[in-house]
């Protein structure tokens, strides 16, 4: 029987309670094994983007490096970047791109990344 990869629940960024989930959920390969999902958010007048590293890759590595960040289409640039260290969830700073198409980018430095799909 194959095991069940655990799932994210992303409820709400800090100190916005009112987060939802727009766009598509990506995911970072690594190895030949799934690193993390990528999400982005939109509520208290921002967008977020969100990124969760999977119990797999987490319960076989002793360490890794994760960034995530909203991607600003309309000037190419990364917006609210946040980048940790051995953490299981990480979010981004809000950025105030609500009138922009953006999309969240989940990365490993100096590694693969993904990005959801543009919401405008």
């Amino acid at each position: 029987m194959a095991a069940v990869p655990t799932v994210a629940y992303a409820e709400s960024a800090p100190g916005c309670s009112s987060t939802v989930q727009i766009g598509s959920t990506a995911h970072v390969n690594s190895g030949g094994q799934t690193f993390a999902s990528v999400k982005q958010f939109k509520g208290c007048g921002k967008n977020w983007a969100y990124l969760y590293v999977w119990a797999g890759y987490r319960n076989s590595h002793r360490t890794w490096d994760a960034c995530v960040a909203v991607g600003d289409n309309s000037d190419r640039s990364l917006e609210g970047t946040q980048c940790r260290t051995k953490k299981a969830e990480i979010w981004s700073l809000g950025s105030n791109t609500l009138a922009h198409c953006t999309q969240a980018i989940g990365w490993i430095p100096d590694g693969p990344s993904a990005k959801t799909s543009e919401r405008c």
